[in-house]
């Protein structure tokens, strides 16, 4: 059971890049680069990834039903996974001078679609791991165990290929590896290779290690059995509560937590003026305040319940929220700054800093908290069901977020319906049980 668990919390290590060097620290500055203006980027990579979203929400609870009736989770999770190395991969042709902005975000959505889908059956197999007190402790360290191979990831990048725009020049002074060509940006665009290269090879012990205890049981016409289900779960939400409650809740909450990351990167080099390599040392922060308090969370997670934990999560962000509004290069918090004044950077690296801490914690939470308030006879559905929740309303954050910044022209009032997403959530969790509806399901044919 021990290797099954490192092979489980390798999935978390092998996908994390994605979420740090391609959606949130390496590549989407290099887009706002590319594009030359900040508001454009923000608005732009605000409807690619609430494209992505809106795909992930309408097949995720589908796909899960499919698995649970068909079984066989790994085979999914192959497929998923050729999805995420294609197109991460394809983001190296986002060249300077000859770029295609509608094809670099299909393939970002695909490489994106690839991972969530994916992570949806590898979160379906966390109450296989461990009692019930267990796993809170087990998905906290996978949550810091993967931020550490994002940090590693992102260390790699900076260190070795990422170049500055200015200089040719990494963060450490030197030319990137492999004789790559800086003036043609090669080096950062090799994070698509790169995440799609460290996706594949430390998939493997994920691959060797785990396996599937849901015995395959192959039936026609899967896909109508499927939406049959899902509609059967849809319709009987009401019937409990806390889950109906929770699903809402974390539907907002999550949303907002992505928008953060989607944006924190365009949002930096667009009102402070940073550069790929000072993002990505704001990266590196956020990344291990992540790992340090996903381990802690999870701990406590095990001890109080994924609840209270979700709940202080949720403040601690709807300050952040609230305060990268305020932040700006000539003020912080209104008040004025003089020029070339390090104390906006300052601040918005604190801020990085409980994200990373707050949103790995919120995660990892969140995760064991559908685990008690889902049927345990649906587990792939339900982690469906949590994936329809997360982006359902995953294109309303960025598409809120490109439509605020559009008709504002301002970055800062851009990001502001976060803080109304993360209060929603906040409010919602009231009705949230920490074991659910436990009866509900004792009392279903199901």
């Amino acid at each position: 059971m021990r290797k099954r668990i490192w092979g489980w919390f390798f999935f978390d290590w092998a996908s994390q890049p994605y979420n740090t060097l391609l959606i949130t620290f390496i590549f989407a500055p290099y887009i706002k680069e590319l594009l030359g203006d900040g508001t454009t980027a923000q608005s732009a990579w605000g409807f690619g990834i609430g494209s992505a979203g809106l795909v992930i929400a309408l097949l995720a609870p589908i796909l899960g039903a499919m698995a649970d009736t068909s079984g066989n989770r790994l085979r999914w999770i192959w497929g998923f996974s050729l999805l995420y190395v294609i197109g991460a991969f394809g983001l190296w042709w986002a060249a300077p001078g000859n770029f295609n902005l509608l094809l670099t975000l299909v393939l970002f959505a695909i490489g994106m679609i690839g991972m969530e889908f994916a992570t949806i059956f590898t979160n379906s197999m966390l109450p296989d791991l461990g009692t019930k007190e267990e796993i809170g402790r087990i998905s906290g360290n996978g949550w810091a165990f993967g931020y550490v191979g994002g940090l590693f990831a992102l260390i790699i990048m900076l260190m070795f290929f990422a170049e500055s725009a200015a200089t040719g020049k990494t963060f450490v002074g030197l030319s990137p590896a492999f004789g790559l060509d800086p003036a043609m940006r090669e080096g950062t665009r090799f994070v698509g290779p790169l995440t799609a290269i460290w996706y594949a090879v430390f998939m493997i012990p994920f691959f060797l290690w785990v396996r599937d205890p849901k015995p395959t049981k192959p039936q026609k016409g899967a896909v109508s059995i499927a939406l049959r289900e899902v509609c059967t779960t849809v319709s009987r939400l009401p019937r409990t509560p806390s889950l109906f409650a929770y699903l809402a809740s974390s539907m907002l909450y999550r949303d907002a937590l992505n928008g953060m990351y989607v944006f924190g990167g365009i949002y930096a080099a667009g009102v402070l003026g940073w550069s790929v390599v000072d993002t990505g040392i704001f990266g590196i922060l956020a990344i291990v305040s992540g790992a340090i308090f996903a381990w802690l969370g999870g701990h406590a997670d095990e001890r109080f319940g994924p609840k209270p934990v979700i709940t202080i999560c949720i403040l601690i962000l709807s300050f952040v929220a609230i305060s990268i509004v305020f932040v700006a290069r000539d003020s912080v918090y209104g008040i004025p700054v003089e020029a070339g004044s390090k104390l906006p950077d300052i601040v918005f690296y604190a801020l990085g800093a409980l994200i990373g801490a707050a949103g790995g914690v919120l995660q990892s939470a969140s995760r064991t908290m559908m685990v008690r308030q889902a049927n345990p006879n649906k587990m792939t559905e339900a982690f469906g069901l949590y994936a329809l929740a997360g982006k359902a309303t995953s294109f309303i954050a960025p598409l809120s977020i490109g439509v605020m910044t559009m008709v504002t022209q301002s970055q800062q009032l851009g990001v502001s319906p976060l803080i109304v997403l993360f209060l929603l959530g906040l409010v919602l969790l009231r009705w949230v049980k920490p074991d659910g509806n436990p009866n509900a399901w004792s009392a279903s044919p199901d």
